[in-house]
């Protein structure tokens, strides 16, 4: 083979590659094995993704850093939930990163979802870790971690995609990036539902005394304070 072809035919794979996933059915959410796609994605190759899936999109929301006060109690709501779809015609997206309500995704991957995370580049850049039960990760250009850009109501391109690209949005617990998606979403018109849960008393202290803050006395966070008032 001439180098021309070799490197066209080198091009070709690395296409063939990055966009295997599309040609996947059901069965390949089975296993935590090595992730077929991460990379920066701008909100049409996102969309593109979803809608060649033809699959319904059932999205996580929650604490992340903030962690849970019961994890588990937080993961049987989320299997309880999970088991209201079918992982034929579902995919299960969350924000890609291991911590907190990201931990779901190893429940959705045991239940043969296919799962995907959308999530900020602030998270590659500062070496956030992904779950590694996340088939799919798209990273988006962003200045912030999500929510609405600040002084606006305007969503951040992370959270813009999240929720333009969501089906069903489930929210258990969650801070202001998930109060301000899921009240977007249900602008939008889209199916959200809300379980409150607190986020970890200690990590919340701990980080109010970093902060020289007065601790917390409430941990339901901002989400809670949102959708509990309706």
């Amino acid at each position: 083979m001439s180098q021309t072809g070799a490197v066209a035919s080198s091009r070709l794979l690395a296409c063939a590659g990055l966009y295997f996933i599309l040609l996947l059915g059901p069965s390949a959410a089975l296993g935590c094995g090595p992730r077929m796609i991460t990379k920066e994605a701008s909100p049409e190759e996102i969309r593109g993704f979803f809608e060649t899936k033809k699959m319904r999109v059932l999205t996580f929301l929650g604490y992340s850093a903030a962690e849970y006060e019961d994890k588990e109690l937080m993961l049987k709501q989320a299997e309880r939930i999970l088991d209201q779809f079918d992982p034929a015609n579902t995919i299960v997206n969350i924000g890609a990163t291991a911590e907190g309500i990201g931990a779901v995704y190893e429940t959705a991957k045991r239940k043969g979802f296919l799962t995907a995370g959308i999530v900020s580049t602030q998270a590659r850049d500062s070496n956030a870790a992904l779950a590694p039960c996340v088939d799919v990760v798209f990273y988006v250009r962003d200045a912030t971690w999500g929510g609405f850009l600040p002084g606006t109501g305007t969503l951040s391109p992370t959270s813009k995609a999240i929720v333009e690209n969501s089906d069903v949005m489930v929210a258990i617990g969650g801070g202001e990036v998930a109060r301000d998606e899921l009240s977007s979403a249900k602008k939008f018109g889209k199916q959200v539902r809300f379980f409150p849960a607190d986020m970890n008393h200690q990590i919340a202290r701990e980080k109010a005394l970093r902060k020289n803050r007065e601790a917390p006395s409430e941990f339901g966070g901002a989400a809670a304070s949102a959708f509990l008032a309706d």
